[in-house]
C-alpha cells in the first residue's frame, strides 16, 4: 500500500474523527444547554422552596402566637364559666323556691338546696335519681301530706302529669307545714324544668283575706241594715215635718208665716234628698244595686220630671223645653225609677245652676241591628258653666266645683257620681261639655229595647188647616212648629202678640190658635181677647207653665184647652184631635178646660139616682203624727177613713170593714205590714183588695221585695198630698174630690 493510500486512509480517518468530534461537541453543547436549563430550574425551585419554607415558618410563628392567644382566651373563658356556674349555683341555692332539672329519661340532673331540703334524711335523693323514686319518698316516707289518698294512686297521678302538654300546675303540702306550687315546663331537648314556689305565706294571706272578706260582708250587711233602719227612723218624723208643712202652706197664712212654713218644707225636702243620695251611693258602692226593667214611657217620664221642676224654674224665670224626636218611639224597657232618678239629677242640676235663660232636654236616637234603640239624651242649660279642668272632678264622690260662682249652691256632691254609676249599670256612657259663663250640656247614651209602640210621626196626620203659633221663646217655637207641621196645612209662627195681630189684620184666616201665656209684649189671655175682638173665632189653646193659675171663667170664655208647658207631644196631638173633631161651642157655653190636655175623651156618665156610697179606706200606721198628716191630706175626699195602729188591728178591721183600699205601713209593732198583708190576702176578699205599702225604708230593691210579698203598690215616705190623691184615684177611680180639692189639691 502506498503512501497515497495510507494518506487517504488517514485523511478519511481524520475526517471521521472530526465528524465524531463535531457530533460529540454538539452533544456536549446540548448536554450543557440542558444542564444549564436544569440548573436554572433547580435554582428557581430552590428559591421557591426557600420562599415557601420562609412563609411556612412565618405561618408557624403566627399559628404559635394565635395558639397562645387561644389558650389564654380558653383559660379565661373557662375561669368565667366556672365563675358563672358558681354564681348561678349560688343564686339558685339562695332562692327560697325549689329548682330542679330532669333529663328526658326523667332523672334528676341538678337541683338547688331548697328542692333537696325536704329529702335531707334520705340519702338516695341526689342527682341521677329517677322522678319515681322522688315521688315514692314523698308519698311513703312522710315528706308530703297526701291525706287519705292511696300512695300508689298519688304517684301515678303525679307521673301522668308529665305526659300532658302543657304540664298542669299542682300544690303540694309538705309535712313541715310548707305549701309549694309546682310549676313545670318541658324544654326543647325534652328536659323538664321544675320550679317549686313556696306559697305558704300566700295561702295564709288568702285565708286572712277570706276571713276579712267575711267580716266585711257581715259589716256591710250590718251597714245596710243600719242605713235601712236609719232611713226609717229619720223618714218617720220627717214625714210629719214635711207633710204638716205642706198642709200648712195650703192654709191662709201671713207673709212671715208662709215664709216660715215654706222654709220648713224646703229644708225637710233638702234633708230627704241628702238621705236619698247617701243611701243610693252606699248601695251602689256595695255593688248591691240592681235594675228592674219594665215597660215605661220615656217621654212621659221626662215630662213628669219637668212638671215637678216647673215651680222652681218658674220662680227663677227659666223656660223648661222638651225636644223629643218626632220619629222616635216613646215606650221602652228599662228601670223607670232609675231612669227617672238620672233625669231628675241632670235636670235638677241644670235648673239649680241656671239663673236665667232656659233648660232644654233633647232626645234623639237610632235603631240598632237587634231592633233596640240607641238613645242620646242631652240636658242643655244657660247656667254658670264649668271650667274644662273641672269636668272630670264633678263626677267624683262628694265633689262640687269649688269656686266663687257656685259656692252658694248646696248639695252632697253625690248626684252626678250616682248618675254616672247608674248609666254605667245600664251599660251606657255619660259625658259633659261646658264653658264657664255660657252654660253646660250633660248627655248620656244608652241602648234600650223598644216596646210595641207607634211613634207619633207614624200616626195618621190630623190634616188641620192653618194654625197660628205665638211663642216668644225661640227653641220652643222651633220645636212646636216642627210638631205642628206634621198635622197642619200651614203654620204661621209669631214671636209677639203684635206680630200675631198684624198677621190677622193682613187678612189671613186661621183655623186654630196656639199661644203661650207669657209673651214679650202681652199675655196669651189678652192676645186671645184681642183676636176675639177682631172676629177671630178659631179654637184657641193656651200653653202655660201653671194651668192652675188660669181661672175657670177665663178658660170657659176663651180657650178650648189649657196645656201645661213643656208640651207633651201625645197630649198636644190628642188635644188637637179632640178640639178639631167637633165644632167648638159658643164661648158662653164652652166646657171648662181641665188644666192639662186630656188623654182621651170619656163618655159622660148618666147622673146617679142616689149619691154613690163613700168608699172605705183603711190606713195602718203606728205613728200618731203620720196618722194626723195622712188624715189632713185626704180630709177633703169623699171617703170613709179608718186607722189601725198595728198589723194585727189592720187584719181585724179588714174583716169588719171590708175596705176598698188599704194603705199599709211596713214597720209596725206587734205585727208588721208584711205579715198583716199575708194574713189579709188569706181572708175572704183579701186577694182582690188593693194594698199600698207606706214605707220609710228607701233602700233600692225594697219596692220589688214589697210587690213580691203581695202588696199591690208602694209609696215612700214622706208622703205628698198629690201622690196620695193620685193613688186614691188610681185604685178607687175619679170622683172622690170634695170641696176645696181639684186644682188647689194639685198644688199641695
Amino acid at each position: 500500500m502506498g503512501i497515497a493510500d495510507r494518506l487517504l486512509i488517514e485523511r478519511r480517518a481524520r475526517l471521521r474523527a472530526e465528524k465524531r468530534l463535531i457530533r460529540k461537541e454538539a452533544e456536549l453543547r446540548a448536554i450543557n444547554t440542558m444542564l444549564e436549563r436544569h440548573a436554572h430550574e433547580l435554582s428557581d425551585q430552590v428559591i421557591a422552596q426557600r420562599s415557601a419554607i420562609d412563609h411556612a415558618r412565618m405561618l408557624a410563628d403566627r399559628l404559635e402566637q394565635e395558639k397562645a392567644a387561644v389558650c389564654q382566651s380558653l383559660e379565661a373563658a373557662t375561669e368565667t364559666i366556672d365563675l358563672v356556674e358558681e354564681r348561678l349555683r349560688s343564686g339558685i341555692d339562695a332562692i327560697g323556691d325549689g329548682f330542679a332539672i330532669f333529663s328526658a329519661d326523667q332523672r334528676l340532673v341538678v337541683a338547688n338546696r331548697a328542692y333537696l331540703r325536704p329529702f335531707e334524711r334520705i340519702d338516695a335523693i341526689a342527682p341521677g335519681v329517677s322522678i319515681r323514686r322522688i315521688l315514692q319518698a314523698c308519698a311513703t316516707e312522710g315528706v308530703v301530706d297526701i291525706g287519705s289518698e292511696d300512695p300508689d294512686a298519688w304517684i301515678a297521678m303525679m307521673e301522668a302529669r308529665w305526659d300532658a302538654d302543657p304540664i298542669p300546675e299542682t300544690i303540694l303540702h309538705f309535712t313541715r307545714g310548707i305549701s309549694v306550687r309546682l310549676i313545670e315546663r318541658r324544654a326543647r331537648n325534652g328536659d323538664i324544668v321544675t320550679l317549686g314556689r313556696n306559697i305558704t305565706t300566700t295561702l295564709q294571706h288568702e285565708a286572712e283575706l277570706q276571713e276579712a272578706r267575711h267580716r266585711a260582708e257581715v259589716a256591710n250587711r250590718a251597714k245596710s241594715a243600719f242605713l235601712a233602719n236609719m232611713s226609717h227612723e229619720i223618714r218617720t218624723p220627717m214625714n210629719g215635718v214635711v207633710g204638716m208643712a205642706d198642709l200648712l202652706c195650703g192654709t191662709e197664712l201671713g207673709e212671715d208665716q208662709k215664709l216660715y212654713a215654706e222654709t220648713i218644707r224646703s229644708s225637710g225636702e233638702a234633708l230627704l234628698a241628702i238621705i236619698n243620695d247617701v243611701l243610693d251611693y252606699s248601695k251602689i258602692d256595695a255593688g248591691k244595686l240592681s235594675l228592674a226593667p219594665e215597660q215605661f214611657d220615656l217621654e212621659r217620664c221626662i215630662h213628669d220630671v219637668l212638671t215637678m221642676l216647673q215651680p222652681d224654674a218658674r220662680r227663677r224665670g227659666i223656660d223648661l223645653i222638651l225636644d223629643y224626636d218626632l220619629f222616635l218611639p216613646t215606650c221602652f224597657l228599662a228601670d223607670p225609677g232609675r231612669m227617672r232618678q238620672v233625669l231628675t239629677n241632670l235636670l235638677g242640676n241644670a235648673v239649680k245652676f241656671t239663673e236665667q235663660g232656659h233648660v232644654l232636654i233633647r232626645v234623639v236616637g237610632m235603631a240598632t241591628d237587634d231592633g233596640a234603640m240607641q238613645l242620646h239624651i242631652t240636658v242643655e242649660d244657660t247656667g254658670i258653666g264649668i271650667a274644662p279642668e273641672h269636668h272630670a272632678a264633678i263626677f267624683g264622690e262628694f265633689n262640687q266645683v269649688d269656686d266663687a260662682s257656685n259656692r252658694r249652691f248646696e248639695g252632697t256632691g253625690l248626684g252626678l257620681a250616682i248618675t254616672r254609676r247608674l248609666i254605667t249599670l245600664m251599660e251606657g256612657e255619660m259625658w259633659v261639655d261646658s264653658t264657664p259663663g255660657k252654660g253646660s250640656c250633660f248627655g248620656f247614651r244608652v241602648v234600650l229595647p223598644t216596646v210595641d209602640d207607634t211613634p207619633l210621626a207614624d200616626l195618621k196626620p190630623l190634616k188641620l188647616g192653618h194654625i197660628l203659633l205665638v211663642e216668644d221663646q225661640q227653641i220652643n217655637r222651633t220645636v212646636l212648629e216642627r210638631q205642628l207641621s206634621q198635622h197642619a196645612r200651614d203654620v204661621t209662627v209669631c214671636r209677639t202678640g203684635a206680630e200675631a195681630e198684624a198677621a190677622l189684620a193682613g187678612g189671613t184666616r186661621f183655623d186654630l190658635i196656639l199661644t203661650a201665656q207669657d209673651l214679650a209684649d202681652t199675655s196669651g189671655i189678652d192676645l186671645t181677647r184681642s183676636l176675639r175682638a177682631q172676629n177671630c173665632d178659631a179654637p184657641a189653646l193656651l200653653l202655660c207653665t201653671d194651668p192652675a193659675a188660669i181661672d175657670a171663667p177665663t178658660r170657659a170664655e176663651l180657650f178650648a184647652a189649657v196645656i201645661r208647658k213643656p208640651v207633651l207631644r201625645r197630649e198636644l196631638i190628642e188635644t188637637l184631635r179632640s178640639v178639631t173633631a167637633a165644632p167648638a161651642p159658643p164661648a158662653k157655653t164652652r166646657a171648662k178646660a181641665t188644666g192639662t190636655a186630656p188623654a182621651r175623651r170619656r163618655k159622660p156618665k148618666p147622673p146617679a139616682a142616689t149619691p154613690p156610697a163613700r168608699p172605705c179606706v183603711l190606713s195602718a200606721e203606728d205613728n200618731a203624727t203620720n196618722r194626723l198628716v195622712f188624715s189632713r191630706m185626704v180630709d177633703e175626699l169623699e171617703i170613709d177613713l179608718s186607722f189601725a195602729t198595728n198589723g194585727a188591728e189592720a187584719v181585724e178591721l179588714f174583716g169588719r170593714l171590708r175596705p176598698a183600699l188599704i194603705f199599709m205601713d211596713i214597720s209596725m209593732p206587734e205585727m208588721d205590714g208584711r205579715e198583716a198583708t199575708r194574713r189579709i190576702r188569706a181572708l175572704p176578699g183579701g186577694a182582690q183588695v188593693p194594698i199600698v205599702a207606706l214605707t220609710a225604708h228607701a233602700m233600692p230593691g225594697d219596692g220589688a221585695e214589697l210587690l213580691a210579698l203581695g202588696l199591690t203598690d208602694y209609696m215612700t215616705k214622706p208622703l205628698r198630698k198629690q201622690a196620695i190623691l193620685e193613688m186614691m184615684t188610681k185604685y178607687l177611680g175619679p170622683g172622690l174630690q170634695g170641696k176645696g180639692t181639684g186644682e188647689d189639691a194639685g198644688k199641695a
